[in-house]
């Protein structure tokens, strides 16, 4: 699965269009938990927005298996795949 999930970041990464910031953010969580586990950062100040929204699109994932969140993050790029590669 690493070697999936490994591929779909490399090619999500290679989009030829930007994705939207709501799915930007989907991708962002899923790939820290995939990569880190649970968050583990200080909730950033209301001052940091985009600090904060990755903060929280991370925390979404929290208690999600490292395994879970690479293959959400597989499915995740397949769904967006056809719009943006």
């Amino acid at each position: 699965m690493s070697f999936q999930f490994n591929t779909a970041c490399e090619k999500a990464k290679a989009f030829t269009k930007k994705p939207t910031n709501d799915e930007f953010l989907e991708f962002y969580g899923l790939y820290k938990q995939a990569t880190v586990g649970d968050c583990n950062i200080a909730k950033p100040g209301v001052t940091d927005v985009v600090a904060k929204a990755k903060y929280e699109a991370w925390n979404r994932h929290k208690g999600m298996s490292q395994d879970a969140a690479k293959q959400a993050y597989i499915a995740t790029y397949q769904k967006y795949a056809p719009k943006y590669a």
